[in-house]
């Protein structure tokens, strides 16, 4: 699934970094389970928006999944301020794995 962004080079070297942030119960990173759906990035006001979603609104991990979040584009873009929006439209659906996370998954 490809995520949305007003700045792609600036988006590789968040998604970079969110490589790194795991769903413990499916032991697969956001990127590959497909949750991040959009990052935006405001120069002006230094701010970054993460809109997101999780596996389902019930995730009993959610919270600690979008601090995980939050804390790694942070570490990312130090000068900014981000902010993670949670989004449950549309639902998250398997198809929404990529390749490589649906070899991981032996699917």
């Amino acid at each position: 699934m490809e995520v949305l962004s007003n700045n792609n080079l600036y988006c590789s070297a968040a998604l970079a970094g969110l490589y790194d942030v795991f769903d413990p119960e499916i032991g697969l990173n956001v990127v590959d389970l497909g949750l991040i759906y959009r990052i935006d990035f405001k120069d002006e006001d230094k701010t970054i928006a993460v809109t997101m979603t999780l596996t389902t609104q019930f995730c009993p991990m959610g919270e600690s999944i979008t601090s995980d979040v939050q804390q790694s584009v942070s570490n990312a873009f130090k000068d900014y301020q981000v902010s993670v929006n949670l989004v449950f439209d549309p639902a998250w659906s398997p198809d929404n794995i990529s390749p490589e996370g649906q070899e991981y998954l032996n699917r």
